[in-house]
This record gives C-alpha cells, structure tokens and sequence, in this order.
C-alpha cells in the first residue's frame, strides 16, 4: 500500500493515476493529521509525503510515526526543497528527498527502493520467529549451555561454569544442534544474537 499525504488534490489525483497504472494499492490524505488519526502502527508499505502540509510538516509528521514504533518507509515531496530539510528527511531515515515538479521514475524508484527495504524488513521479522520457535525447543540447561558457547567458551568452560562435566556439555551441544537444525558454531551464534534483538514490526500489502 502506498499513502500519500499531500494538501493539493491535483498532486493527489496525478499519482492516483501514476500508482494505479503501476499496479499499486493506494490510499490519500490531505494533511498529516487526518493520516496520523488513521494510521495504524502495523501498516507497511510505504508513505509519499510533502514536505509543507497545512499543520504538521511532511517530516514532523514522520517522527510521529517513528514515535509509534513503526518503520514504515517515506518518501518525502517538496516545491521548496532545501538543503536543510532534506538533511532533516535523511536523518529520519527517509528513503528519498524528491523535489516537484519531479519525474515520475524517479518517484517510481524510490517507490520501489521503499517496498524492497520492507520485504528485507517482513522476511527478517519471519526468520526471526521461525528462529524462536526452534529457542522454544530448548531446555533451560540448554539455553545456558548455548548462550556459553555463543560467548566463544569452549567445552571445558563451560563445563566449569555450570558445574557438569565437559563430555555432558559435548551431548547437550549436540542436542541444542539437532533442535535448532544448525550445523555449526557459527549458526549457533547466529541464533543467540538473533534472540538477543528485539523485534521489529510486520505485516503490510502491496
């Protein structure tokens, strides 16, 4: 889905057209506070905003939306760009600082740069979950034992710490792989910093 905040309707009636014919899903507003009383944190795709709108700005609008927790990806548009307010844009993260009367690729692009950042975002929220689940699978020993050897402790260490022998950090080692599906020390770690993240938000349409 793609929002687009804009206070003149002919902008708003142009890219109804442009992102219709591209296959887009879209959905308008005319100021940054009716969207912002719409909006809902778990919405992805991505929000095409000016940069001057009666009320909030297009960037104060899009701290707002980062206050909420989300990271749905902007684009912001403006007729008075400037240096200051696209470094502003930037350091909000927003994916890019397009001034009008722009090229409709180039708002294309961007477009299409803002869902590719949310599909790496949803798989990675995906893969983070499959990820736990297999966590869930593990006894509490087992946990610990991981969360050692994750540390770069070797058997012995480890086997020190919690007060076993090394061979039975040896077989829980090789039970925490079997669960986990992994192959290696290395996927190991993997899955204990995975665990350590905390989650990002998903969910969304095209």
């Amino acid at each position: 889905m793609v929002y687009v905040v804009d206070d003149d309707a002919s902008i708003r009636d142009s890219l109804a057209l442009m992102l219709g014919l591209s296959g887009y899903s879209t959905r308008f507003y005319a100021d940054a506070e009716s969207f912002l009383v719409a909006f809902d944190s778990h919405w992805s795709g991505c929000v095409v905003a000016d940069l001057r709108l009666p009320g909030l700005s297009g960037i104060e609008m899009q701290a707002r939306v980062r206050q909420r927790g989300s990271v749905i990806p902007f684009v912001i548009i403006t007729a008075h760009g400037d240096v200051p307010a696209a470094r502003a844009a930037f350091q909000a993260h927003a994916v890019d600082f397009i001034e009008k009367p722009f090229d409709e690729s180039q708002l294309r692009t961007a477009i299409d740069t803002a869902f590719a950042l949310e599909r790496q975002r949803i798989e990675g929220t995906e893969v983070r979950r499959a990820d736990t689940e297999k966590l869930a699978r593990l006894s509490s020993r087992e946990r610990e034992v991981l969360e050692h050897a994750a540390r770069g402790l070797h058997a012995k260490e480890i086997a020190a710490t919690l007060g076993i022998s090394p061979r039975t950090v040896e077989v829980h080692k090789t039970r925490i792989m079997e669960k986990l599906e992994v192959r290696n020390i290395a996927e190991l770690v993997r899955f204990a910093v995975s665990a350590e993240r905390p989650p990002s938000k998903s969910g969304g349409q095209h």
